[in-house]
């Protein structure tokens, strides 16, 4: 609820804990709900003498930090004709008086949405100060929310062609005194630029009364009760009443029913307009009438029974007819257990009910049900038959169909997607066949691949394939009535692909292991080991090499050739590092002056070391370099900086991976510069 508090009155409720309240009434006249708000054109003042007091339900925008209310409202509906701004005026009876108001978007959308949906909000006022409110030039903000003293007028907002929107204007002071609302000012029109005219009339079949429909809907109160606005140009009966469709819930309407004083007899009739007792014709919201003298033909059409007029398409595999009816058949003349109907066709299935979606007890159609879904393709008939309750179907005007009456319509047969598919082998990728069999009438075809192309409509694509693995593949097809999709996870084989494991460093007098960890089905391999010997097989013999000259490390390719059935052929290539020894020592001395010789310290030839730990302290016994990698190696410097020339002491500890001894050394090594 809107609180506007004074000084004194905010100090008040601080004291006494206790919130200033409005108990909600319901709204029960016309125009105070957002369901039955007043359409309004932009050519008309709309004067309200009183405003009955309910409401006070919350209402969502701009102003967050105050609770606002529809308080004492009344609703207005318009849609907008031509894009521009909005102006408008409301003018309290009474001066005195403090009137509110907020614009909303309520396009497509349930005008009841207003009350829960912050985002249909366009533009507002609630200041706290009496007298004139509304939207114009002197406006400068959209948006004003609570507070005396606030701006009583706001920007015009504008607003678009094509929508709708809705106005509420909320009474805030407690007296029932009314106000005027004037739409002025703005660019936008909110009147319909359209004519009111009659469109269409129907004679009932007993030509006792005549429905009329208005292009446009117009105000019930522009309706005589007498009809008086209406004349036909038939002595054999006059129009002695009139009654606006839904007008009891409402405010305007575009449909009429006459009452005549005599029924007509078969024959065609002209209906005319003309000025009524209350001195206008019939008006639309903006208070245009329908011109006087226009006319429409009325056809009362010979009393006969109504056939059965079509089958409205069945969907694929239908379990439901959905029976089409040129005039309304009489809702309790339908045979509960479908009885009134035939089914015939190839495997037609039994009517196990029927069912009607009935106004004033009449329907045009009828939905019967069947026992089981129609899956063989065909043509079928429904025929009209005597029911189970003694008689056949009955129109409006009581007239019998009469038994035999029938429609025809086809169906398609089910189909399926389930689809073949064909791999073939390439040395570079794959490519597999797809084929679908188009049985019963399949027509369509929609493959999608997790490759590119991606997708394809055709109906046996082909797709290739440079990776191995599980490959989704999705297929739906259709016959123009049925669909079915099918999906399928197709492994293709890993690719030829060439791989060995061997040893790292094969230290003099040693033997170097290769293992195979080729992929993709290889059939022949051939080996060469770099040391001047090949071998043919998958066990690959183990190799020993010749020690490198001056102490130096070797390095020595090693090759695995491997070729599958198709005679694709793929190859690895690794290396072996031969030292010229395995001692692990630790240098005595070093100089790390970046000339390349000796530049860093470092267990040397630590190939046959595992869970080695190498750290260098200072003579200060300061830790100033660690390492469990015996390649990484110390430069000389400590946190960037270079360390003074001089002995520095190191530990050494490793396991030997031929015995699994664990050795342990200690030792120093000078820097030298």
């Amino acid at each position: 609820m809107r609180h506007r508090l004074t000084a004194i009155l905010y100090t008040l409720a601080l004291c006494f804990s206790a919130p200033w309240a409005w108990a909600q009434v319901t709204c029960t006249t016309l125009g105070q709900n957002p369901s039955t708000a007043f359409p309004v054109c932009g050519t008309s003042t709309f004067a309200q003498a009183s405003v009955p007091t309910c409401g006070d339900r919350r209402v969502p925008g701009p102003c967050n930090n105050v609770p606002l209310t529809d308080k004492n409202p009344f609703w207005y509906k318009f849609t907008c004709f031509t894009s521009g701004t909005l102006g408008f005026v409301i003018t309290p009876n009474s001066l005195s008086s403090d009137y509110d108001w907020q614009l909303f978007d309520i396009t497509n959308r349930n005008p009841n949405d207003v009350y829960t949906n912050p985002s249909l909000f366009v533009a507002c006022n609630w200041s706290g100060d009496p007298g004139l409110t509304g939207a114009s030039a002197a406006g400068q903000n959209v948006a004003y929310c609570d507070g005396p003293g606030v701006p009583r007028f706001s920007r015009m907002p504008q607003i678009t062609a094509g929508r709708t929107y809705i106005l509420l204007v909320s009474h805030f002071s407690d007296s029932q005194s009314g106000y005027s609302l004037e739409f002025t000012g703005g660019t936008a029109s909110i009147t319909d630029p359209l004519e009111p005219l009659m469109q269409s009339t129907k004679a009932a079949c007993d030509g006792a009364r005549i429905s009329v429909k208005i292009n446009k809907r117009i105000k019930c109160t522009s309706i005589s009760t007498n009809g008086s606005e209406f004349a036909l140009n038939s002595p054999l009966a006059t129009i002695t009443g009139a009654i606006g469709v839904d007008c009891t819930n409402g405010f305007d309407t575009d449909s009429l029913v006459l009452t005549l004083s005599n029924p007509l007899p078969p024959g065609t009739y002209r209906l005319r307009i003309r000025l009524g007792g209350d001195a206008n014709t019939l008006l639309d919201n903006c208070d245009r009438g329908i011109a006087v003298d226009q006319e429409l033909p009325v056809v009362v059409l010979p009393v006969l029974p109504t056939p059965l007029d079509s089958i409205t398409k069945p969907a694929c595999a239908p379990t439901t007819l959905s029976l089409v009816f040129r005039d309304p058949m009489r809702c309790n003349s339908i045979a509960a257990d479908g009885s009134d109907f035939v089914l015939t066709g190839p495997n037609a299935p039994a009517i196990v009910s029927a069912t009607a979606s009935c106004t004033n007890g009449l329907a045009n159609s009828i939905q019967i049900n069947l026992a089981t879904p129609i899956q063989t393709a065909g043509n079928y008939q429904v025929a009209i038959r005597l029911g189970s309750d003694g008689n056949t179907l009955i129109n409006e005007c009581n007239v019998p169909t009469p038994v035999g009456s029938q429609a025809s319509f086809q169906t398609a047969d089910t189909v399926n997607a389930r689809f073949t598919w064909q791999i073939l082998n390439g040395c570079e990728s794959d490519t597999i066949r797809y084929q679908h069999p188009a049985r019963n009438g399949v027509n369509s075809w929609r493959w999608t691949f997790d490759v590119a192309p991606f997708n394809s409509t055709q109906q046996n694509p082909q797709v290739g394939y440079t990776t191995a693995g599980d490959r989704t593949v999705s297929l739906t097809v259709s016959n123009g009535t049925c669909s079915n999709t099918y999906s399928e996870t197709i492994r293709l084989d890993t690719a030829l692909r060439a791989d060995f494991e061997h040893t790292l460093y094969v230290c003099p007098g040693e033997r170097a292991q290769f293992q195979d960890r080729s992929a993709g089905n290889p059939v022949s391999w051939t080996w060469i080991f770099g040391n001047g010997n090949r071998f043919v097989g998958r066990l690959a013999p183990d190799q020993t090499y010749s020690a490198p000259l001056n102490n130096s490390i070797r390095d020595v390719q090693v090759q695995l050739i491997v070729t599958d059935q198709l005679g694709c052929r793929d190859t690895a290539t690794k290396t072996i590092q031969v030292p010229g020894n395995c001692f692990i020592a630790v240098p005595k001395a070093f100089t790390p002056n970046r000339d390349g010789l000796n530049d860093f310290l470092y267990p040397t030839n630590a190939y046959k070391a595992r869970d080695l730990r190498f750290r260098i302290f200072n003579r200060a016994g300061q830790l100033i370099f660690e390492t469990r990698d015996w390649m990484k190696r110390w430069d000389g410097t400590f946190q960037g900086n270079p360390q003074d020339p001089g002995a520095y002491v190191w530990t050494l500890e490793y396991t030997l991976i031929d015995t699994g001894q664990r050795i342990v050394q200690r030792g120093s090594t000078l820097l030298l510069r």
